[in-house]
């Protein structure tokens, strides 16, 4: 943009730069005195950043759609590498950074500029800009490169609307909950819904819950949202969404519930399995699906979902790709309006397996809590037990549906391309722009090999999902 300096998104000095707004605001003769923050996607990850370092002005925070934690949810899935950040900055920031000038576009309403008078050697501009890519591959664990682009929830203490977005897979949905869940804040709601990325930020359902946020915390109005549930959720069904109101996350009165991986049978059991078997499949092929029995009544699964499997592998690694799906009765596949791909499943997860450490303090039976900060490699051939955790996910399953666990060793890919956004480098198949495609970080010698999926006997793989009674 027109904003000289060094372009490295999410860095200390950016987050301190935001502090600094904060505080120069509210001292303005104009102003209240109390700073609010409201933003979308960027706009909400810097929030969480910003509210961390406790600027004394500010009031109130509603990151709408916003990730969290620089390595779970936004650089490395499960410890595996994500495409997003090189889409993200060759399409999104690189096209508008500073001192492109003549080079760059042209506003139209003014005529200047959009990226400043000076016009930089391609060589000058590399040097203005981190290299999220290379950052990330040199940073292969959860070290302080990545603790200081995420926020220290403990010091989160700010009132703040949290607003998620069940399409968010891959990117955003996940902040929002574990900043609702984590952070210290004594006075925190958390909102649900669906539809496209920025839609319900500019929606009447969404302004209304904006202002009236605000207008309690920054105009001090008794406007009756300090009783409003802690809760708010746009419950999804096939052919729309109901609102609901919930007083924690997840809800109390889930019904933990597991079903049975029975690889043999290419099926998901509501008893358990008493014979072992197994299914073999190769890393990069379409993996292995397992479906469940048709549903005897109508279903709501909303909730934080979860894989306990048994694995082995051929080689000394693997990446484990996980994907809830839902088939209507005549066998075809119900998907979603994602964030960004229209065309999404229900909840995915990742897990490289030599990252499979858990930290005891910070998992749940619900959501598995990778401690990201040692590779253990395996032993070709043997058998070891994995916990995955897949994103929230919401979805009301009439009788007749079916649900579906798919494991593969790579991305769930549709074999049709959805029309996407010119502002995305790869085509939208289901996952949207959040592949795993980096030859440097997955190569084939190291994850490319044969996985084996055992179930039944004793080693019990399972999906467990968040089914909410009627």
């Amino acid at each position: 943009g027109r904003s000289p300096g060094r372009v490295d998104p999410f860095s200390p000095r950016e987050t301190r730069d935001l502090y600094e707004c904060i505080e120069w605001a509210a001292v303005q003769p104009w102003s209240s005195g109390k700073v609010g923050l409201l933003g979308i996607s960027y706009y909400a990850i810097n929030q969480w950043l910003v509210a961390s370092l406790q600027p004394p002005h500010l009031t109130a925070i509603c990151p709408w759609e916003g990730a969290a934690d620089f390595y779970r949810d936004m650089s490395r899935h499960g410890g595996i590498l994500s495409d997003f950040w090189g889409n993200w900055m060759s399409k999104q920031v690189v096209t508008v950074q500073h001192g492109l000038g003549e080079r760059g576009p042209v506003d139209p309403n003014t005529g200047e500029l959009v990226c400043g008078p000076e016009t930089l050697r391609d060589d000058e501009l590399a040097c203005n800009r981190s290299d999220m890519v290379a950052d990330a591959l040199a940073h292969p664990f959860d070290d302080e490169f990545y603790r200081q682009r995420s926020p220290d929830w403990s010091k989160v203490i700010v009132p703040m609307l949290s607003a998620g977005n069940w399409g968010g897979q891959g990117l955003h949905l996940r902040g929002n909950v574990e900043g609702f869940v984590r952070a210290a804040s004594a006075h925190k709601w958390l909102e649900i819904h669906g539809l496209e990325h920025w839609t319900h930020f500019y929606t009447r359902y969404g302004v209304s819950l904006q202002k009236r946020f605000f207008d309690c915390y920054l105009k001090g109005m008794n406007n009756g949202w300090e009783r409003t549930s802690s809760v708010l959720l746009q419950i999804r069904h096939l052919d729309g969404f109901v609102e609901r109101s919930e007083d924690e996350w997840p809800l109390a009165r889930t019904r933990w519930t597991k079903l049975h991986l029975d690889p043999a049978r290419r099926s998901l059991a509501w008893e358990s399995v008493a014979s072992e078997s197994t299914s073999v499949y190769g890393a990069f092929s379409d993996g292995v699906t397992l479906v469940s029995p048709p549903l005897d009544e109508e279903t709501e699964i909303t909730g934080p979902v979860a894989a306990g499997l048994y694995i082995s592998s051929s080689t000394t690694d693997t990446d484990l790709f996980v994907t809830l799906r839902a088939f209507a009765p005549d066998g075809s596949e119900v998907d979603f309006q994602g964030a960004l791909d229209p065309h999404t499943p229900l909840a995915q997860g990742w897990l490289r397996a030599s990252h499979r450490r858990l930290d005891a303090s910070l998992s749940a039976p619900y959501r598995p809590y990778h401690t990201h900060d040692i590779a253990e490699p395996l032993t070709p051939g043997e058998v070891y037990a994995l916990q995955v955790e897949l994103w929230p996910t919401c979805i009301v399953l009439p009788a007749g549906y079916r649900v579906a666990l798919t494991l593969q060793g790579k991305d769930f890919e549709r074999a049709t391309a959805a029309v996407q956004p010119a502002s995305f480098v790869n085509p939208f198949r289901g996952s949207g722009p959040f592949t795993h495609t980096n030859q440097q970080d997955r190569p084939a010698a190291i994850v490319g090999g044969t996985q084996t999926l055992y179930g039944g006997g004793v080693h019990p793989s399972y999906l467990l999902l968040p089914v909410i009674p009627a």
